[in-house]
């Protein structure tokens, strides 16, 4: 089968799009090969012609959501001043808003430590680059560039699964706007 095939790329995107929906319901590690090509439409035989276990499945799945993420962070200019946050900070929270379910099953404490460290990881990782570049926010020379993106990225993700999982959750401008007083701080 040619990965590149636009059938091929379809299923795949719809068992991604299975795998997400289901591990949102459900703690990830009981979501089935079985729930998946159901939810897809596929039969299990497809599933394994793509991915060779329900783990590589959800780990693709979850790269996904952690790409639209890291993408969305990726584009704040971190060095901006005023109180008013950047766009791409406020896209980010419409995006985790819109995916609350998601968000809030795989980053709880029953979801998917791998989604959560992928998560954290790529955040610190572009953070380090555009740090690297000269795009760092204002700090004091005690403070690595390193650590600084750990620090940043950790918080990110904490805000995310704090928002996410919110019984009220708050605006994602007004958090936006939270969130960007402290990083400007």
């Amino acid at each position: 089968m040619n990965p590149d095939d636009p059938r091929a790329r379809r299923t795949r995107a719809a068992l991604r799009d299975a795998a997400l929906t289901l591990a949102a319901e459900q703690p990830p590690a009981t979501v089935t090969v079985a729930a998946i090509a159901a939810a897809a439409g596929v039969n299990r035989a497809t599933v394994y012609q793509h991915y060779p276990d329900r783990d590589a499945l959800l780990a693709d799945a979850m790269g996904d959501a952690v790409t639209a993420v890291v993408d969305q962070a990726a584009l704040c200019p971190l060095r901006a001043t005023g109180t008013v946050p950047p766009e791409p900070l406020v896209r980010l929270f419409e995006h985790i808003a819109a995916r609350r379910g998601h968000y809030a099953r795989l980053l709880s404490a029953d979801g998917s430590a791998r989604f959560t460290a992928a998560l954290r990881d790529r955040l610190t990782a572009a953070l380090a680059d555009r740090f690297a570049a000269g795009q760092r926010p204002p700090v004091g020379p005690q403070v690595p560039a390193t650590v600084h993106a750990a620090w940043l990225a950790g918080a990110l993700v904490g805000v995310i699964a704090e928002a996410s999982a919110a019984t009220s959750p708050m605006p994602p401008t007004r958090l936006a706007t939270a969130c960007w007083a402290l990083i400007t701080t």
